[in-house]
């Protein structure tokens, strides 16, 4: 069967939709809203994913590892909940570094922009560290994978870089929320989630083009 972007064009439409009602939900306060939605997300994105690219396994897997991170953490609470959150996301991103890796000597990998993510990563860790405690180790173990996966994502696509680019700050700025005293900004979620769906979407995005420009099968 032969698949074509077009037809992932509604399954986009309510993609973004779901997208759109999940910030608004998040602005307003609104939490069920803001959980249903946030529930649809991935589903909604690995559906228009195969309709434009077909079952590309380790991809689908990453996504799928993403909405279990999204909804599973819902039936823990304190660090139970947060470890549970980072164990599906880390998942999620060695499934995406292994669909990555074959492109690596095209990534940032072998250029001076790692530089770049070495820094942002050693930021983050400096900033949630003292915060950290018991959860220090597991935290480096994930935020280590996360930057790998931004780094490797540069040699898939533009757009795919900068995707994981976008899910490194969504993940930063969870951390942040969590270990740095400092950090408080007005409604932290939706700038969570602003960035974890735009980058979600433009890694698959970025896919799709680069398996047909450059025959990525992941």
């Amino acid at each position: 069967m032969r698949h074509r972007v077009g037809s992932a064009g509604p399954l986009v439409a309510l993609f973004a939709a779901a997208a759109v009602v999940h910030l608004a939900a998040q602005l307003a306060g609104a939490g069920m809203v803001a959980a249903v939605s946030q529930w649809s997300l991935m589903p909604l994105l690995a559906a228009a994913f195969v309709a434009a690219a077909g079952v590309k396994r380790l991809v689908l897997l990453a996504l799928g590892f993403s909405w279990l991170g999204d909804t599973v953490p819902a039936l823990f609470t304190d660090d139970t909940r947060f470890l549970a959150m980072v164990g599906l996301f880390l998942c999620a991103q060695v499934a995406y570094i292994a669909a990555f890796l074959p492109s690596w000597r095209r990534s940032a990998l072998r250029r001076p922009a790692l530089l770049a993510y070495l820094a942002a990563f050693a930021g983050l860790l400096a900033a949630c560290a003292p915060g950290a405690g018991g959860l220090l180790g597991p935290v480096i173990v994930y935020g280590v994978c996360l930057a790998l996966m931004a780094v490797l994502a540069t040699g898939v696509h533009p757009l795919t870089g900068i995707g994981g680019a976008l899910f490194f700050v969504s993940d930063g700025l969870i951390a942040l929320d969590a270990f740095a005293s400092w950090y408080a900004p007005p409604v932290p979620g939706f700038w969570v989630m602003l960035t974890y769906a735009t980058g979600q979407a433009l890694i698959v995005a970025g896919i799709v083009r680069a398996r047909r420009a450059l025959g990525f099968a992941a």
